[in-house]
């Protein structure tokens, strides 16, 4: 079986919407408001997305957290019959949780640091970054199938999702 996705240009493989669980989202400063914009923005901008087994795209996506559980409900765009698929959030947590870390470190060093100190923090936030898409995209399949740019921006919006403040 093909795990590949087609160019978003040429197939109905891709999100044309994404929405996301308002009781899901904790509270948020602007700057996280603004990442989950700028997440939505990007996955909507080039993406590719297949349910496997379907060719009903393309789709829209509903996000939601519940019972430690990251929930996708994805519709056709068109209308038709919802699709749901749920990852454990526990292969995630410890990512997600030193990805936060990081990204502290790294605006706090933009601040005050000298150059050389804010790449070395950058290198290692866009590897945790990598860790983590290349396991959101693991989880997803075999059932939903993305491009690696998608799942670096679902990870994106996965953790804007799971700040809590």
């Amino acid at each position: 079986m093909d795990q590949s996705v087609a160019s978003p240009e040429k197939s109905r493989d891709r999100l044309i919407e994404i929405t996301l669980d308002a009781k899901s989202l904790g509270r948020a400063n602007s700057n996280i408001e603004h990442e989950r914009e700028v997440a939505i923005f990007d996955i909507l901008d080039g993406n590719a997305f297949r349910i496997d087994g379907t060719d009903a795209g393309p789709y829209k996506l509903h996000l939601s957290l519940a019972d430690e559980r990251l929930l996708f409900a994805v519709s056709p765009a068109d209308g038709g019959e919802t699709i749901e698929h749920g990852i454990a959030l526990t292969p995630l947590k410890r990512i997600v949780k030193d990805y936060f870390m990081i990204c502290k470190s790294y605006y706090e060093a933009v601040r005050t640091a000298p150059p050389a100190r804010i790449q070395a923090i950058d290198v290692s936030r866009r590897a945790l970054h990598d860790e983590g898409s290349v396991l959101l995209k693991e989880k997803l399949g075999p059932k939903i199938i993305v491009d690696d740019d998608t799942a670096r921006r679902l990870f994106t919006l996965v953790c804007s999702l799971h700040w809590k403040g």
